[in-house]
């Protein structure tokens, strides 16, 4: 049974951890506006940056999966209070909290009307309407800054889970033969 819920949580792990750190990655440079007066190549694509987001959204529903397997996983070797797991646990913890809190809705927030720009999807002049003064839309500078926050944001979301598959690997202090 211990390699059934084993091989369950690392799958779990590859196949709903994985798309989330890769798509989360991907999202501050579409949703990223060019400065203004920038003619060059860019990379704004609300539309990508709308998908990448419904990916986070998606897959971070099914790594719910990854700890509720790991802890099945932990209960089953009897390894629940070593402090490798439990370091792991917070560490997971921490992560969710802020994929929940920060990556997802700085998502959302990059992706609802910005000035000259349609709703979340359509770029500038496919919505005539744009936004009115004092709406709350975020400039393009407001915009640029988020984006920056957001890819830091998630580059500690994937150092997060960086250490844990490190210490699931390596399994400090545990006598079960790694």
């Amino acid at each position: 049974m211990t390699k059934l819920l084993l091989s369950l949580h690392v799958l779990a792990s590859i196949l709903a951890v994985g798309p989330i750190t890769v798509a989360a990655s991907m999202f501050p440079r579409y949703a990223k506006p060019p400065k203004p007066g920038d003619d060059g190549p860019h990379d704004h694509d609300l539309r990508t940056a709308a998908f990448l987001h419904k990916i986070c959204r998606g897959y971070a529903v099914v790594g719910i999966a990854v700890p509720v397997l790991g802890l099945a996983t932990g209960a089953q070797m009897g390894v629940l209070g070593d402090a490798w797991l439990v370091a792991s646990i917070v560490l997971t913890t921490i992560a969710a909290a802020l994929l929940m809190s920060m990556v997802l809705p700085g998502q959302r927030e990059l992706l609802e009307e910005g000035p000259g720009e349609g709703p979340a999807g359509t770029g500038p002049g496919e919505d005539l309407a744009g936004t009115e003064a004092g709406s709350g839309a975020l400039t393009v500078a407001e915009r640029r800054s988020a984006a920056a926050r957001l890819a830091m944001t998630t580059g500690m979301f994937n150092l997060l889970w960086a250490t844990v598959v490190v210490l699931m690997i390596v399994r400090p202090g545990s006598t079960t033969g790694a």
